[in-house]
């Protein structure tokens, strides 16, 4: 008799971990759902169930990643607010901290920041820290609010390239680039060569960019 209710037991377990299991993954999918289709209240509402707040979709993205992806604001704020990872990896490498500083979401990147768990030093699939593809993209906004934490102004990543070098040979030379390497600058970016041996000033020569050529020769603005 008693073999035979330790062998329920079993069944009745098992049964129940897989129920479990069954609706675990589907609390990942509403979530994962809700924020795709920008469902403010549905997603307060699978948080307020215990909802999973790392679930994933196919190409490794967390909710808060994608929130950040579509500059959904008040999502990201609800899900940075219950704890969502800041720093959960995709499989591109992308973070949530990662993708606002690069594609200047700056008010899902000012929450993020402020809860303190942003890894400043975390890099992107080419090497890089946030504030590099910030520079890169255009966005003077997002790389002033990432100078104003503890990131390094002159990390280098895969390519070789600093923060100040992918401004100017990646950049126009127009009005907002000039900010931004005046923000770098300013922030104590030093005139680091590339690989080949051409400084940030060198290749600005080469580009025609005077005024960013001039901005660097000047050095920080006391």
């Amino acid at each position: 008799m008693r073999s035979v209710l330790l062998v329920l037991a079993v069944v009745a377990a098992t049964v129940f971990s897989g129920v479990a299991s069954a609706n675990t993954g589907k609390d990942r999918a509403m979530l994962i759902e809700a924020v795709a289709n920008g469902d403010l209240p549905k997603v307060r509402e699978i948080i307020s169930t215990g909802g999973e707040l790392e679930a994933r979709d196919p190409q490794g993205r967390t909710a808060l990643l994608l929130a950040t992806h579509a500059d959904a604001v008040e999502i990201a704020k609800v899900l940075i607010a219950a704890g969502a990872d800041v720093n959960a990896k995709d499989a591109i490498k992308d973070t949530p901290f990662l993708y606002a500083g690069a594609e200047g979401r700056t008010e899902i990147l000012k929450a993020i920041l402020a809860t303190g768990k942003a890894n400043l030093k975390d890099t992107n699939r080419y090497g890089g820290t946030a504030l590099i593809p910030a520079s890169h993209h255009g966005h003077p906004d997002a790389v002033r609010i990432l100078l104003g934490t503890d990131i390094d102004v002159d990390h280098v990543n895969n390519l070789g390239w600093t923060a100040l070098i992918e401004a100017v040979i990646l950049g126009d030379g127009g009005p907002i680039y000039q900010e931004i390497v005046g923000l770098l600058v300013d922030a104590g970016a030093r005139n680091i060569p590339d690989r080949e041996g051409v400084s940030p000033l060198d290749h600005a020569r080469r580009h025609g960019f005077s005024e960013i050529a001039a901005r660097i020769e000047a050095g920080p603005r006391p």
